[in-house]
């Protein structure tokens, strides 16, 4: 499977375009102009590359497409585009879809977030930090101004993100967000909804395959002449939610294009030996010490199961990031079943080792039990890597299985 390239600066020079700024609109004639030549000027003054502004007219039915066209002729750097059919996700998708710029971000045409965050949002894709970026509203040092009701609304359903997806980013909704190009060109043609999901949707992807998700606190003021259906979206939101989480539950998420190749990390076996080694030396110690911790109140038996089961979890956890290189969420779960499993071996070994030393010597010291355990510890270790690499993370099946 052909992975993303690494994330690379872009150069200081550029004469075209580095940021297309997409302003999605449906029905907004009072607010379009004014709130373009605010966006305009302010790019002109505090932006030091090329840009663009993008109206994007999804169905307008007033003076809309007159004002973005007129607009399009008196600013040179800005364009707009006329859309057939209704729907935010449809306008962005399309907009960053035709756009050639390396760097896509929109923004609500109400600029209800202050234009002061728009520099540090795209900074970070920029310089090849980060993949996407977003505003978020509900972070520390955020400052955001909205009646009781709409925070309400907001807060649950980023908990409600939270509690069934698992997601880790902290405000999906708000209209301040950016993408690279080249995460775009991978990622839209994975996002089904063309309304208010889009955003949501287009996260979870993201999140899922490992990509490097930036959030950025910002200042926001609640428009109150906002024309959004709030319970008609929530509605639609709990459908996107039921629909990404039966995907996810499927394993059928297709993520696997959206991996990166990550620099510095080799792919071949002296490379995943070195990394896995290191792993396992960590593990093993941690092991010792744990098992040290339990054994005079556990016993020798209860106290290696237990501590082998919580060194095999984290050393399961830190092969498949570091050694086998398995990014994002997906296919976790299966991976850690795999890996108890390689435990049990594990645990059978050791167990056994500790069976025979008493037999053999009963009245064998502490040391000596713990020197048996370490060394049946390390043939269990060499085993585990063997597993591992041909069976839980075989390298024909890691794109398959990472797109849970």
């Amino acid at each position: 499977m052909d992975h993303l390239p690494l994330r690379t600066p872009l150069a200081a020079d550029q004469r075209e375009p580095v940021l297309d700024v997409v302003v999605p609109v449906h029905n907004e004639q009072a607010d379009l102009e004014r709130s373009v030549r605010r966006l305009h000027a302010h790019l002109r003054e505090t932006f030091p590359y090329p840009f663009r502004i993008t109206v994007a007219d999804n169905a307008s039915t007033d003076a809309t497409p007159a004002i973005a066209a007129r607009l399009a002729t008196e600013l040179p750097e800005t364009e707009w585009l006329r859309l057939a059919e209704k729907g935010r996700g449809r306008a962005l998708h399309t907009a960053w879809s035709r756009s050639r710029a390396p760097v896509l971000a929109y923004l609500d045409v109400d600029l209800s977030t202050d234009l002061a965050a728009l520099l540090p949002l795209v900074a970070p894709l920029i310089s090849g930090h980060s993949d996407i970026a977003i505003g978020t509203r509900l972070a520390r040092g955020s400052r955001v101004v909205r009646g009781p009701r709409r925070e309400v609304i907001s807060r649950c359903y980023n908990v409600l993100l939270r509690s069934t997806l698992a997601v880790g980013f902290s405000d999906a909704q708000c209209g301040f967000k950016a993408v690279r190009r080249d995460v775009a060109e991978r990622l839209l043609p994975l996002v089904r909804d063309s309304g208010w999901f889009f955003d949501t949707e287009m996260l979870v992807i993201a999140e899922r395959a490992g990509l490097r998700i930036h959030e950025v606190p910002v200042d926001w003021v609640d428009d109150p002449d906002s024309r959004v259906d709030i319970w008609a979206t929530a509605l639609a939101d709990l459908r996107g939610i039921a629909r990404i989480g039966a995907a996810l539950a499927r394993g059928t998420l297709p993520t696997a294009r959206l991996h990166r190749n990550e620099e510095g990390q080799p792919d071949g076996l002296a490379g995943q030996l070195l990394r896995f080694a290191a792993v396992g030396a960590l593990s093993t110690l941690g092991y010792v010490l744990l098992y040290a911790l339990l054994r005079p109140a556990a016993g020798p038996q209860a106290a290696n199961a237990v501590a082998l089961l919580v060194c095999a979890l984290a050393n399961t956890a830190a092969n498949r990031r570091l050694t086998f290189g398995v990014r994002g969420r997906g296919g976790a779960l299966r991976h850690q079943a795999k890996g108890l499993l390689v435990f049990l071996v594990g645990l059978a070994l050791t167990s056994g080792s500790l069976a025979v030393l008493d037999r053999l010597a009963p009245d064998a010291a502490h040391l000596t039990e713990l020197v048996v355990l370490v060394a049946a510890n390390l043939a269990a270790t060499l085993l585990r890597f063997l597993l591992l690499r041909a069976w839980v993370f075989r390298a024909g099946r890691r794109g398959t299985e990472a797109r849970a």
